[in-house]
């Protein structure tokens, strides 16, 4: 059986992480969800790992990565950014920048579900090439 790891990056401050990173997590944890009852036909098994990132890895953390390739990667046309996040700013004590996902025209904050499986689908097509 084949495997799809996908990988949670997150800030994790005293067991807490921001509002958007939170968010993104849920979303990962629904996705891989439906993708492991999707793929299970296609002999794919889906796993995660979650790596929680201290303040000197700000720059890595709200990132999902498939196989050690960041999403952003596998989409057309997607990009990351980065924008003020309150809730960083709060758990951090200063103003913080955390990661956003740019794609179609949209700013994402928290990665959403769909853009999840549409990554894993286009990782699990370059492999099946």
């Amino acid at each position: 059986m084949k495997q799809l790891e996908i990988e949670w990056r997150h800030l994790d401050q005293d067991g807490k992480t921001c509002d958007r990173c939170s968010d993104t997590g849920e979303n990962v944890r629904r996705a891989i969800q439906s993708l492991a009852d999707d793929l299970q036909a296609l002999q794919w098994r889906v796993t995660f790992k979650e790596t929680r990132l201290t303040e000197a890895d700000i720059a890595e953390s709200n990132q999902i990565l498939l196989n050690g390739i960041p999403l952003d990667e596998l989409l057309p046309n997607a990009r990351t950014s980065e924008n003020c996040c309150a809730s960083c700013g709060e758990l951090l004590g200063a103003p913080t920048l955390c990661r956003t996902l740019e794609h179609q025209g949209r700013t994402h904050e928290a990665i959403p579900v769909s853009l999840i499986r549409e990554a894993a689908y286009q990782w699990i097509h370059q492999q099946n090439r």
